[in-house]
């Protein structure tokens, strides 16, 4: 196909993306400004180009083809390619602006990112900042995400990564249940004692710990499970039991004197612990608000997590 045809494509490649993302026609429509009729012919002519169904139509809903998929994640790249032409100038001089996407897992984000929120906003009045709570897998380019956080030993490959800090994960209980209950000091000490887990999935309550060459595996059990840490703290702050967290999650109760260390001495295995790490997709031209973001975040991050 020549080069007059390929630009041709551009717009309704967009359309297309436009249309997915927003799940109907109808959406796309008013999102564009144009009406349905006009973007379902554009459609039509892409697949027709294409030779390839790309939507299949029912009266409900729209549900995108195997071929759909592949053309989308392409239309993505190449708006993605599109941004970063028309933010070239941007990258050295310009005062930061424009609209910055974050996501990060909840906990971290609430606990850790909020904070810096207003104090940033207030230090850059151009940018719109917009966070995204999630503790799953982000495609960064399909979902619009300029820089994510994850708590991992192993980052994403193929974006650029910043090590931040460490998280690591910590038990701790009310100084009033271990003086009722006693303190364990052995990891299998927890099978006589309430423990509070995520109760997300059927192995939540299977903990591992590891110290020097000695490694234990303990069947947990309790009265109360919640996936969301601040609730579980307060449910371990009340007396519920033993839980576990990230350290950022009982920095303040520990220094309040709310919880106290549980077998401190061990190591415990699990998710969201690891490298604090910053990704990014690479970028020859990195946009002034990102790179403000960043450098904002390196400086304050440690008055937030435990070293």
């Amino acid at each position: 196909m020549n080069t007059n045809k390929l630009i041709a494509l551009m717009p309704e490649l967009a359309v297309f993306k436009i249309v997915v993302d927003e799940g109907s026609f109808t959406a796309a429509a008013k999102k564009l400004g144009v009406t349905p009729s006009a973007l379902s012919k554009q459609l039509s002519r892409l697949e027709h180009t294409l030779s390839a169904k790309l939507l299949e139509r029912t009266t409900r809903k729209l549900v995108i083809t195997e071929s759909g998929k592949g053309i989308y994640n392409q239309c993505c790249t190449l708006l993605e390619a599109t941004k970063q032409a028309v933010e070239f100038t941007s990258s050295e001089h310009a005062v930061p602006s424009g609209s910055l996407t974050v996501a990060a897992p909840k906990a971290f984000l609430s606990i850790v990112l909020q904070p810096m929120v207003k104090p940033f906003l207030t230090q850059y009045p151009d940018i719109e900042l917009k966070l995204k709570a999630t503790d799953g897998e982000i495609d960064l380019i399909s979902e619009g995400i300029d820089v994510v956080f994850r708590l991992t030993e192993k980052p994403t490959e193929g974006l650029v990564v910043k090590h931040m800090g460490k998280v690591s994960l910590r038990l701790c209980a009310s100084p009033d249940y271990l003086a009722e209950r006693g303190t364990p000091v052995h990891p299998t000490d927890l099978r006589q004692h309430d423990c509070l887990y995520l109760g997300e999935t059927t192995t939540d309550h299977i903990w591992d710990f590891v110290k020097d060459n000695e490694a234990h595996t303990v069947a947990v059990k309790g009265r109360y499970a919640v996936n969301h840490s601040q609730m579980r703290l307060k449910g371990v702050i009340d007396g519920f039991g033993i839980g576990i967290f990230p350290d950022f999650v009982i920095k303040q109760a520990l220094a309040d004197g709310q919880v106290q260390p549980v077998l401190a001495d061990w190591t415990i295995k699990g998710n969201y612990q690891g490298d604090i790490a910053l990704q990014f997709a690479q970028t020859k031209f990195m946009p002034a608000r990102l790179r403000v973001f960043i450098d904002y975040v390196t400086a304050h991050l440690s008055e937030y997590t435990v070293s």
